[in-house]
């Protein structure tokens, strides 16, 4: 299982770049008896320096990485504390911020498109959703 976090900062999602030269959300492997919000939060800041508290979950879905390989993942919605720059760790190529339509045709699941648009909708003016940073 891996948890995965849609951070938002000026109205651009934050993605890095994995070995296998796709564009993903930061986030990383649940660990035995880890509670998945904290290892969300975790694990963002670890990739990215980012300081973050957790929001709702927004989808969750099953990946094939490879052949016989397969991964449940849940994605999260957060909120940034600061705004730090991303201070990428060795587990990622490049790290960068992306608006909403720059992401259409990258290379990344399509579970990741639905988690990030479903949390660009959340945060609307309108939608009633905590506003701000994240």
């Amino acid at each position: 299982m891996s948890v995965k976090g849609v951070c938002v900062r000026g109205g651009r999602v934050l993605l890095l770049r994995n070995e296998r030269e796709e564009w993903e959300l930061p986030g990383g492997k649940l660990e035995l008896g880890e509670d998945p919000a904290g290892c969300v939060g975790r694990e963002i800041s670890e990739e990215t320096g980012w300081a973050v508290r957790v929001g709702p979950i927004l989808d969750s879905w099953q990946y094939q990485i490879g052949d016989g390989v397969n991964v449940l993942i849940v994605t999260y919605g957060c909120f940034a504390d600061d705004d730090s720059p991303i201070t990428v760790s060795s587990e990622h190529k490049e790290g960068r911020l992306f608006a909403a339509d720059e992401i259409v045709d990258l290379p990344m699941p399509d579970g990741y498109r639905r988690s990030i648009d479903d949390w660009f909708r959340r945060l609307e003016p309108d939608s009633g959703s905590e506003r701000g940073l994240c």
